[in-house]
């Protein structure tokens, strides 16, 4: 379903842009040790044990320890856990070696590598379960 026009510029004076993807954790340090030495993230900001920011380009994620703001119980009482299925996408141009080296260094794999026509794809965890897919786009001839 399309917005109409003014729809989508009443969205647009709320969303100023993308801030960045919120994955919660159990331990700040041991997640940014994980995004910055097994995946080669930059940190940008660290608050352990309660929050972190490390990016990739321009991506940025917010790893959120057990006692920062936006970890906090929902009004229901509901807690916010690592893990699910939702997950950021990192684009690989060698799958097969990054895979063999991952393994090497004891990354946690949820599965093995899938071959579809858009490529291959393979998913990893974070060390709170937090769901990464590594993806190498088909070649096209």
């Amino acid at each position: 379903m399309a917005l109409t026009s003014s729809a989508h510029e009443q969205a647009r004076t709320f969303i100023a842009g993308f801030h960045g993807i919120r994955y919660q954790v159990a331990d700040v340090n041991r997640a940014v040790a994980f995004y910055t030495e097994r995946l080669g993230f930059a940190l940008q900001l660290a608050q352990p044990p309660a929050f972190a920011s490390v990016s990739l380009d321009d991506v940025h994620i917010l790893l959120s320890g057990p006692g920062a703001s936006g970890s906090r119980p929902m009004p229901n009482g509901q807690r916010q856990e690592p893990g699910g299925w939702n997950r950021i996408v990192l684009k690989v141009s060698d799958l097969p070696s990054c895979i063999d080296a991952l393994k090497k260094a004891d990354v946690r794999f949820r599965n093995e590598m899938e071959t579809g026509p858009g490529g291959k794809q393979v998913q990893v965890e974070d060390p709170d379960g937090n769901p990464i897919e590594l993806f190498e786009p088909a070649r096209r001839s």
